[in-house]
């Protein structure tokens, strides 16, 4: 098969595709429309996140059989649409799980023991010990909103801790000796730590909202591993001004795009993301939860041995 790399991903994924007996050509920087005028000439395409493969592109891709997302989430494909033409569709959440799972727990002990601000204090001279005071996670409640592959390697995480873990998920049947899986409405009353672990879909599109935040009992501390765009960041604000959401640790964010820099300049930046970046008990990260050395090798891995495991090939 002729694959055609629109994205730049580690050179094991296509030496591994070359031993499967795949001609691999790369096109980096080539525009949508330079890209279509040639997709009818690969059966297979590998991306990242450069290009939305919608239904136009799908018909011109005339000769496709499969396309590797090395990542997650399938949101830059119609993916109904791929499956109705018979393209199989290769993602790799098992790549980096353990890279988001421990990105997580990451986050969240930082925020609770204050380590970026206590850091920046160091810095500049500030011996602050009283005002640095942190909080231990054992006897919290953690909650998991989607718990698929992400979700678990988080609940994983915090087996050496003595907490309870509870998660909530769209499917049933998904709990396990990790985490209890309860309803929306027991969610809401126990959790003290809310870490969301869904895929971007018009379900979860701005679910976490002032409606859905305010159906919650107890304060509590969100963590966002998942998708930007799951969260109205004006709602959560107004929360963490409130004291109902004590604090946030945020790798994703609902302005990622592109162009992500000029929220900087020319006044650019919502009231919303203001207040973001100068909270003390707010972490940001640029989406690289599952962004390690070891997830760039273990992604690739994946994407080959699904291909591999689909067509039959080795």
């Amino acid at each position: 098969m002729r694959v055609l790399h629109l994205d730049t991903n580690h050179e094991c994924l296509w030496e591994g595709l070359a031993q499967l007996g795949c001609s691999n050509e790369a096109d980096y920087t080539g525009n949508r429309e330079a890209i279509l005028n040639k997709i009818a000439a690969y059966e297979g395409i590998i991306i990242r996140s450069r290009l939305r493969l919608d239904r136009e592109f799908l018909d011109r891709a005339k000769n496709l059989r499969f396309i590797g997302r090395v990542g997650a989430g399938l949101e830059n494909i119609d993916t109904a649409y791929a499956a109705e033409k018979g393209v199989f569709l290769a993602s790799a959440p098992e790549g980096n799980r353990n890279a988001v799972g421990e990105h997580t727990l990451g986050m969240l002990l930082a925020l609770f023991n204050k380590l970026h601000t206590a850091d920046q204090e160091v810095r500049q001279g500030i011996w602050e010990r009283e005002g640095n005071r942190g909080l231990e996670l054992d006897g919290k409640t953690v909650g998991i909103i989607g718990y698929g592959n992400m979700g678990k390697a988080f609940a994983k995480k915090l087996q050496g801790f003595d907490v309870d873990v509870l998660c909530y998920d769209i499917l049933d049947g998904v709990g396990d000796e990790m985490a209890k899986q309860v309803s929306l409405s027991e969610f809401q009353e126990k959790i003290d730590v809310l870490s969301l672990h869904t895929p971007q879909t018009p379900l979860t599109l701005g679910m976490i909202n002032a409606d859905f935040i305010s159906g919650f009992r107890k304060p509590f501390w969100f963590l966002n591993t998942a998708r930007g765009k799951s969260v109205v960041t004006a709602d959560l604000v107004t929360a963490l001004k409130s004291g109902q959401v004590l604090g946030a640790g945020l790798d994703v964010l609902e302005y990622e795009k592109t162009s992500f820099e000029h929220l900087f300049e020319n006044d650019q930046m919502p009231a919303a993301f203001q207040y973001l970046i100068q909270a003390p008990n707010v972490l940001l990260n640029p989406h690289v939860a599952g962004w390690t050395i070891e997830s760039k090798v273990k992604l690739a891995q994946t994407i080959v041995a699904k291909v591999a495991l689909h067509f039959k090939l080795s």
